[in-house]
């Protein structure tokens, strides 16, 4: 295997795909791509622009002077119309492709980074595992629902709004930064992946629109300093990578001044908190008449850390794996251990560790919710659902959870359950994600 810059103009699109199979020649096989896939293919030209290039280097078979794409042939072919759109198969794509073309920054590429391969066996062995599913294992997995967002919430990527450049407009709008300054964009939109972290800095794209939630001038002011410690090279990518690098640098930035608080709030605290009660209510509602597990199949927004890991396991069998009719009692076991982490998670981070040092779940779970209160993070009614906690007669009790775990007089159903959660998960979430 090695790689080698070749010309684009000796890289042949393969007549032979096993896409289509055998065609006439290179152009039939590029018309093909267009009539099969036209709108994947502009997509994936705009995104060849938008990049600069080709990220992935084709696999390519030499023969004699030339190469033959064996992978990579959509990619390969965008790029060769966007360097001649009078090839493309129709006026419609020639028209399109010039206006990329035109809208290139510098020279299109002349040359194209690819894998060789001189073996066409190999070359096949490759392929099979790329394309041809999992085979038990051997080939190429593709991603479930869950490992895609936990992707997005990692990178930002996929999220169809580019905070980045919303940030950046705002920020030259209020002069905030020098115009020559280069934000580094996709650094950006990675440490702003989640709402947990967009919230930190005062800002939400929930709903898909970017928005404030703090004071405007006060947030831009936090955005500033930001944008300037990536273009700076204070913070590089290796620093923020994963979510406890990013909250550790949002922290130091917390602990300097320089994020908004509270105090900051565009509404006044009623209304905020209303505002706040409401957001959250719309991520886990509306539930179907019968869950089969705990947690509902919803993104809850979990800035997943690696000192969460048990937590999140935990989590995943809660929301995946455990059926409320088949394991009852595992899930009321697993519901208060979860619970119980969450809180002591949230009293580690909030510094609140000397105050309630060796106290029961009670008086923790209390802890929490006043704090939550205190910084506008919980309203006042959920406050004082969180406080009748203590009810020893009630089901949705903390009494009740315990009683879960250490009475064979009590059996878990799976109503009481749901009720169990549904009460407490606003509070887990805030507290896993302290």
């Amino acid at each position: 295997m090695t790689y080698k810059e070749i010309s684009l103009s000796k890289l042949d699109v393969n007549r032979s795909n096993d896409r289509h199979g055998e065609l006439e020649n290179e152009t039939a096989a590029m018309a093909w791509l267009f009539a099969k896939y036209s709108a994947h293919m502009k997509k994936l030209a705009r995104d060849i622009l938008d990049q600069g290039g080709i990220y992935e280097p084709p696999l390519v078979f030499p023969a004699k002077d030339r190469f033959i794409i064996y992978d990579g042939n959509r990619r390969t072919t965008c790029l060769k119309l966007i360097s001649a759109p009078n090839r493309a198969p129709s006026t419609e794509l020639q028209d399109y492709f010039r206006t990329l073309q035109d809208s290139w920054t510098g020279q299109v590429p002349t040359n194209v980074t690819c894998r060789v391969e001189t073996d066409r066996d190999k070359i096949d062995e490759i392929l099979f595992r790329r394309h041809t599913g999992s085979q038990g294992g051997v080939g190429q997995s593709n991603w479930d629902g869950r490992m895609k967002t936990t992707f997005v919430n990692r990178t930002g990527k996929g999220t169809g709004l580019n905070l980045a450049d919303e940030i950046q407009d705002r920020l030259k709008e209020a002069d905030l930064v020098p115009a020559q300054l280069r934000i580094p964009r996709t650094n950006l939109n990675r440490l702003l992946s989640s709402e947990v972290f967009r919230n930190r800095v005062g800002i939400s794209c929930d709903g898909g629109k970017f928005h404030f939630i703090r004071q405007e001038e006060v947030a831009l002011k936090s955005l500033a300093r930001i944008a300037r410690d990536l273009a700076e090279k204070k913070i590089t990518l290796n620093e923020i990578w994963d979510a406890e690098s990013k909250r550790r640098y949002l922290d130091r930035l917390d602990s300097q001044g320089l994020l908004p608080s509270v105090a900051d709030a565009i509404a006044p605290i009623d209304k905020t908190e209303k505002s706040s009660r409401k957001k959250f209510t719309k991520k886990v509602a509306p539930q179907p008449k019968r869950r089969a597990r705990l947690i509902p199949h919803h993104d809850f927004e979990v800035a997943w850390t690696g000192s969460l890991q048990r937590q999140k396991a935990i989590w995943e069998e809660l929301q995946f794996s455990l059926e409320l009719e088949q394991h009852p009692n595992a899930i009321a076991v697993l519901c208060r251990v979860l619970l119980e982490l969450s809180v002591d998670n949230y009293i580690r981070r909030a510094g609140l560790t000397s105050a309630v040092e060796g106290d029961a779940l009670l008086k923790k779970l209390n802890a929490c919710a006043e704090d939550l209160h205190a910084n506008s993070q919980i309203d006042k009614r959920y406050l004082q659902v969180i406080r009748k906690a203590g009810n020893m007669d009630a089901v949705i009790s903390i009494d009740t959870l315990n009683k879960y775990v250490h009475s064979s007089q009590l059996a878990p159903s799976p109503n009481d359950l749901l009720a169990i959660w549904d009460t407490f998960a606003e509070l887990i979430v805030r507290c896993l994600n302290k």
